[in-house]
């Protein structure tokens, strides 16, 4: 297990990850590292809106929300925080089905929210053109 973790920034994520680094690649926003637990797993995260967030204060990545390796034999759970790895307990069953969920709800509201203020622009677009091509 290890407790720290540090970033390193990169185009492209290499094949072959070392432990206790952060790759995080802004130009296809995805960040990838292996599990601190020790199993050798490469854990990818998408770093986006409705994804992760990445920080970074002072050279050290703070990655959230939590990370839950839930499909994985190790069923790891932790935070990246400021540099530190702070490990969580391991979820039950009923949890991750429950986060999965929430994770969802999130998403579709925020794409809801995208597509509304696309639609209200749309609107005052045409309106807006009617008027200039009289």
């Amino acid at each position: 297990m290890i407790s720290k973790i540090r970033l390193l920034r990169v185009s492209y994520l290499p094949k072959e990850l070392e432990s206790g680094i952060l790759y995080v690649s802004k130009k296809y926003g995805v960040a990838g590292h292996l599990c601190p637990c020790g199993c050798g797993n490469k854990i990818i995260t998408p770093i986006g809106s409705t994804e992760w967030h990445l920080i970074e204060r002072k050279g050290k990545p703070t990655l959230y929300p939590s990370i839950g390796n839930w499909q994985l034999s190790c069923k790891s759970h932790y935070w990246i925080h400021n540099g530190e790895i702070e490990w969580s307990y391991e979820w039950s069953e009923e949890q991750i089905n429950a986060g999965r969920k929430a994770e969802e709800m999130r998403r579709k509201l925020y794409f809801n929210k995208i597509t509304s203020k696309r639609r209200k622009w749309s609107v005052f677009t045409n309106i807006f053109r009617y008027f200039l091509r009289e």
